[in-house]
């Protein structure tokens, strides 16, 4: 079992910025990586980026490339998410899942943090 926390949401004006922690505990030796999804209201849940859990290697959606950045504190069992120049568009839930080895899908999931960007 792998738990994770998100923290760090809130209230932002665009242009501003906000860092997003992923508290991961449990059985961490398992995990592949970790990615952070989001989900605006009335969309479907969409991939923001992932990191792998050992050797740090990133992906990001094309979109969103040089303003968000994924980091990880492996001493701190935390995966970062750092937004930059936030923009109304990117209001949603953002949550952190974690991958287990030889596993394609997200098996465990965060219970999501609220980000709103007003304009």
């Amino acid at each position: 079992q792998v738990q994770l926390v998100e923290s760090g949401g809130g209230l932002v004006q665009a242009g501003g910025s906000l860092r997003l922690s992923c508290a991961v505990s449990g059985r961490t030796s398992s995990m592949a990586a970790i990615g952070w999804f989001r989900q605006a209201p009335g969309k479907e849940r969409s991939l923001v980026g992932r990191i792998f859990w050992s050797g740090g290697s990133t992906y990001y959606a094309d979109s969103l490339k040089g303003r968000f950045t994924i980091s990880r504190d492996n001493a701190k069992n935390t995966v970062y998410l750092q937004m930059n120049n936030l923009e109304p568009e990117d209001t949603a839930v953002y949550f952190c899942a974690a991958r287990l080895t030889f596993r394609p899908e997200y098996t465990y999931w965060g219970q999501g943090t609220q980000v709103t960007v007003s304009s």
